[in-house]
Parts: C-alpha cells; structure tokens; sequence
C-alpha cells in the first residue's frame, strides 16, 4: 500500500513535495492529498497571516484523523509546538536560506533610486531593508512567488525579497538579482529547511521517511527553533536566526529587530551539535536580558 503524503496546493507546496516524492521512489509508492490550509486561503484573498500554523493546521487535522500518513512543510511555516499526537520525525538537507533581491529592471539593493518601491510582508525583511536603505519605500507584498514577481512586473514594486530556496525549488534561479550577505538580511528561522510531520506513534511511516533526514540540517533545525520558541515570538515578530554545524559543532548566529529597524539586538553562541536545542535556547536567553522582549512586543502594536 501507498503511503500518503499530505500538501498544501501551492506550487511551492506541491514542488517540495514532489521532491520527497521522488527520493522515496516516486508515485508507485508515495500518492498525494492535496489539502488547502487557512494560510493558503487567507494568502489567495491578500490578508495577512496571523499565525504561522495557519498554513499547517488543516494538514495536522488530516494526520491525526489518519487522512495522511505524512505531511511535508517549509519548516519556517511549523510551529514552536506541535499538536500532541505528532512528531518532527524528518529534516532533509536544507536548501540556501539566504534571501534574494528581485528588482525590475535588475539593480541590486544598493543601486535602487531613493524612494524605491520594495516589496516584501515580512517584518524581518522589512527591519532589515529598512536599516540597510531608510531612503526607501518598504510596502506589503503578499501572495506566492508568481503573484508578486507579477505585481511588480506590472509596476507596484521595484523590488521585492524572497527566499533562495523557494525559487531554487521552482526552478526560478534567474529571477535572482542579488544575494544578500547574512550581515544585511540575517535569514528566517529554518528558512530553506523542510519538515516531515508524522503521527507520534506510527512507526512504519517513520522508518520509510527516515532515510532522508540529514543530520546537520535538522541540528541547525532544532537550534533556530529553540531560539524562537524561547524568545515566544509570533510570526509577526521581526527575529532571525542562522545555525550552521561543522563537524561536531554547532554556532547560532541571532537577532532581534524594532520594526522600524532602527534597533537591533545580534548575538552569537556556541556549542555541540548534539545539544543544538540548549544552544538556540542559550542564545534566546541572552538576548531576552539584552532587552528582546521589549522589541518583540513593540511588533505586536
């Protein structure tokens, strides 16, 4: 019998999947259910999203009910917490989170004309263009990849930001104007990094994913989630974080940002790999008796 593995109907979506599909032996044995989420709803109608489980809630609702045996998601988009009954099981080798600037016509961020128009519905995005360009005009873009890059080929943007590894995962290289360095734009927490959802006590569904779950990635993985959930900031909070494993060791780069981007609160820290959680968790704590929390609520008003 097929395993079923559960998406959202985005192209993204859908594309990540695929990959999954394919590492596990491609339609023979892995079939699709396709599930529309809130997020996916609230992102067609152009309404902001209130909380990142909006995109995964659905889909956690289909594992538990036994509708799918398991679910793939961009790790970014999964909460803190997971509902009880379901488990982290997989991080497969994580894509490039650096973020991307793709501007019309092509200029990089520091050859746009004052008063440009960049896009991006990001609060950490927008801190941080705004700390790098404050002679620039940060708006809302909202909507999948194609939505935005067509609203401003249609002229609503002269720039807008997205993820790498979106477009990497689309096949959308080209679009890329610029890179940006991890000291202009510090990425997402596990931006570019994938997760495979399963219920808790399914063992045969874990032993056929597991095969594709890489170590250092879902380190990297537990270290930025437990930076965010110790800091308790929500989607809307302008945090980023970086892990990156060598070897045996881990290093956790992290920061919290006012929304106007005039403020910003930048840590390091240091550990094994094997205690990934405790470094984020570490990292988290000094930043909270720096003053985070005061920066993380100013996002809430």
């Amino acid at each position: 019998m097929r395993l079923r593995l559960g998406a959202r109907g985005s192209a993204l979506s859908l594309a990540q999947a695929t990959l999954v599909q394919r590492a596990l032996g491609g339609e023979e044995k892995i079939e699709f259910v396709t599930v529309r989420t809130t997020g996916d709803r609230l992102s067609a109608e152009g309404a902001p999203i209130g909380w990142k489980g909006d995109f995964t809630k659905e889909l956690d609702e289909a594992l538990l009910d036994g509708r799918v045996d398991f679910a793939v998601h961009s790790l970014k988009d999964v909460p803190s917490v997971l509902p009880e009954g379901l488990v982290l099981a997989v991080v497969p080798e994580r894509e490039d989170p650096r973020d991307v600037l793709v501007s019309h016509p092509r200029r990089p961020l520091a050859e746009l004309p004052a008063g440009a128009r960049i896009g991006t519905s990001s609060p950490r995005r927008q801190a941080q263009v705004r700390a790098a360009r404050p002679d620039l005009q940060v708006l809302e873009a909202r909507g999948n990849v194609d939505t935005r890059i067509r609203r401003m080929r249609e002229g609503r943007f002269d720039a807008i930001v997205l993820a790498r590894a979106g477009l990497a995962r689309l096949g959308r290289l080209e679009e890329i104007v610029e890179i940006f360095d991890e000291a202009v734009l510090l990425p997402a927490v596990t931006q570019g990094a994938l997760g495979i959802v399963t219920r808790e006590n399914d063992a045969r569904t874990g032993a056929v994913v597991r095969s594709l779950d890489h170590g250092p990635s879902h380190a990297e993985a537990l270290a930025e989630r437990g930076f965010l959930a110790t800091l308790q900031a929500g989607c809307r909070a302008p945090v980023a974080g970086r892990a990156r494993v060598r070897g045996e060791a881990l290093s956790l780069d992290g920061a919290v940002f006012s929304p106007d981007g005039a403020r910003i609160l930048r840590g390091a820290r240091g550990g094994a790999a094997s205690d990934a959680e405790g470094v984020g968790r570490a990292l988290a704590a000094d930043l909270l008796e720096r003053g985070a929390a005061a920066l993380i609520a100013a996002s809430a008003d």
